[in-house]
């Protein structure tokens, strides 16, 4: 390995790779439950060049590769489960283009949420893009790879679906394109041709090394504004979603649950965010959305709750602090959450599975969803926060974890970037057709098994 690291030293220079021990044990965990792994070695590369000799290296060597983006993920899909290197793409950061009129932007594999942010509210505030409620540093590719979703995904979809087009260094070293940036000097779509992104998506890291992509982006309003949907029956939210998504003039919606603080104890309230270019338009949206769900206001059995200018500013921050804040709810710095995507029509299932976990196993909840298009899909979270230095703490939430993804599967979920755990429950219940197609796949793109091996696998 002490050569291996100094042949890496000659691609991307002495500064950018280490075998030092506190550099392992920094990379060998995320912020979840799973145990820490250390890897032999941290790589930095600064370009695709560098990307691509890294990845002809290793798989000359058969040394496991393991990409990571921000180190965010929370379920431990970027530990060395075989040993090997970390890919750390920070680096590779970089803004490369911005189309304002055809709405996208290209940027390289390490590009963080908060980069982009910032880049487009100095050179083009008139454009936004759609943000997860992560921390800043986390990157698009990576949240785009595991089907993520922020703050547009009502309009959007997917963080997945916003994919425009990729580049892509395989485990052997090619580099290849997918989406209209293979054929044109433009990633404006990933049609009309042969859609060759579905390789690199969901695969958590074991298919291949983002290197750029293209994002879409939308107009940035002038006018913002948010309502607050509550009521009391878990029965009534599926026709709820489905009418407020009907009107189509929402960009997000985000129901929440939660046991503190004590008045929202009981309650589900959906949080609808929308904007507009101008007052006239903002107020034409807002009554659509209340003219939506007139029929519960009118029977008194559900309703908008009163929000004073002032108090809405917390609800309108991009991204939402609330979930940082209910990480570190037990002290300790220890967060996890089962996000299963699943429709909308198993929202009140999903919610008293998920209050009869809290309770059997003891531990600090919240539970909430992101709609998904119009109402097409959700990713339903359980949030579980726990203290990093009670092993006990970590077991109940493990535990609950567990049982999470069991209750998520058999309700006709699938738990989203699964942990290690999860993956195998998955694979159980998956067509064994649909199995066996990703292992011909694997096998055809990382001949050697270098790329994050132990993930979906047996």
């Amino acid at each position: 390995m002490n050569d291996f690291i100094r042949q890496l030293a000659e691609i991307t220079g002495p500064g950018f790779v280490s075998g030092e021990p506190e550099e392992r044990y920094l990379y060998s965990m995320d912020q979840g439950t799973m145990p820490p792994v250390s890897p032999d070695a941290v790589v930095m590369p600064g370009s695709t060049e560098e990307v691509q000799q890294i990845m002809r290296l290793a798989n000359k060597h058969k040394v496991p590769v393991v990409p990571m983006g921000g180190g965010l993920v929370l379920s431990g899909l970027t530990r060395a489960l075989h040993g090997g290197i970390i890919l750390d793409m920070k680096r590779m950061n970089r803004i490369l283009k911005v189309n304002p009129k055809s709405r996208y932007a290209v940027i390289e594999g390490g590009a963080s949420e908060g980069m982009l942010q910032a880049y487009l509210k100095k050179h083009h505030p008139e454009l936004k893009h759609s943000m997860p409620d992560a921390p800043p540093i986390a990157t698009l590719a990576g949240n785009i790879c595991i089907h993520g979703s922020g703050h547009l995904s009502v309009l959007g979809g997917f963080h997945s679906d916003m994919l425009t087009g990729m580049e892509v260094v395989l485990p052997t070293g090619e580099i290849v394109k997918s989406g209209s940036c293979s054929v044109s000097t433009d990633w404006f779509a990933r049609a009309p041709l042969p859609d060759l992104s579905g390789l690199f998506l969901g695969w958590s890291g074991t298919t291949g090394v983002v290197t750029k992509l293209g994002i879409r982006l939308f107009p940035s309003y002038a006018h913002n504004d948010m309502l607050i949907f509550v009521c009391e029956d878990a029965d009534l939210m599926p026709d709820v979603i489905s009418r407020l998504t009907g009107v189509q003039v929402a960009e997000d919606m985000t129901p929440w649950m939660t046991p503190k603080p004590e008045w929202a104890r009981g309650f589900l309230h959906i949080n609808i965010s929308y904007g507009a270019h101008s007052k006239k338009e903002l107020t034409f949206k807002r009554n659509l959305l209340q003219a939506s769900v007139k029929k519960y206001s009118d029977q008194k059995i559900a309703g908008f709750l009163p929000m004073p200018p002032p108090q809405k500013s917390r609800f309108l921050k991009i991204p939402s602090s609330d979930l940082v804040t209910f990480a570190d709810l037990r002290k300790g710095g220890g967060f996890e959450y089962v996000g299963a995507i699943m429709a909308i029509e198993h929202f009140a299932e999903a919610y008293r599975a998920g209050l009869n976990i809290a309770r059997t196993y003891n531990v600090s909840y919240s539970m909430g969803a992101r709609i998904i298009g119009a109402g097409h899909a959700m990713m339903f979270f359980y949030a579980y926060a726990f203290n990093r230095a009670d092993p006990e703490d970590i077991k109940r939430a493990q535990h609950a974890l567990e049982a999470t993804n069991t209750a998520a599967l058999e309700i006709g979920g699938i738990p989203w970037k699964s942990e290690l755990p999860a993956q195998k429950q998955i694979i159980d219940k998956m067509d064994p057709g649909t199995f066996n197609l990703m292992n011909k796949i694997r096998s055809v793109l990382d001949p050697n098994h270098i790329m994050n091996p132990g993930n979906w696998e047996k």
